[in-house]
């Protein structure tokens, strides 16, 4: 359930993110030269869509479905990478991000309960 309420609130705050990004160029600050330099409306575009994913796999796995856990760990995954590259754009809300991704990344590999019941079916 915590991977599941993590993902649903990162998922909702990713779509949030997006959005700033894509509405208004001015909302981050400009980076120098930088390896992963995109515009910030890419980025946001990014977020957006990993935002929506997340947060609907963040539904799937509060709901019990199977496909969810490990769609879970890899868009979590994805979204540690995403962060990690966003870091010169935000760096305080891209650890955060980074940190909540490690979190439901953990919550869901050392989830027992959802192992012992598959193993009943």
């Amino acid at each position: 359930m915590f991977a599941g309420v993590l993902m649903m609130v990162g998922g909702v705050l990713g779509m949030l993110q997006g959005i700033a990004g894509i509405a208004e160029d001015d909302v981050y600050g400009r980076i120098g030269e930088y390896v992963f330099e995109f515009s910030v409306t890419a980025w946001g575009w990014v977020h957006l869509v990993l935002g929506l994913l997340v947060a609907v796999i963040g539904a799937g796995i509060l709901s019990g479905a199977e496909w969810a856990k490990a769609s879970g760990v890899a868009v979590a995954a994805l979204v540690v990478i995403a962060n990690f590259i966003w870091l010169p754009y935000q760096p305080v809300w891209a650890i955060i991000s980074i940190a909540i991704g490690v979190f439901v990344i953990w919550a869901l590999c050392s989830d027992d309960s959802i192992t012992a019941a598959a193993k009943r079916r």
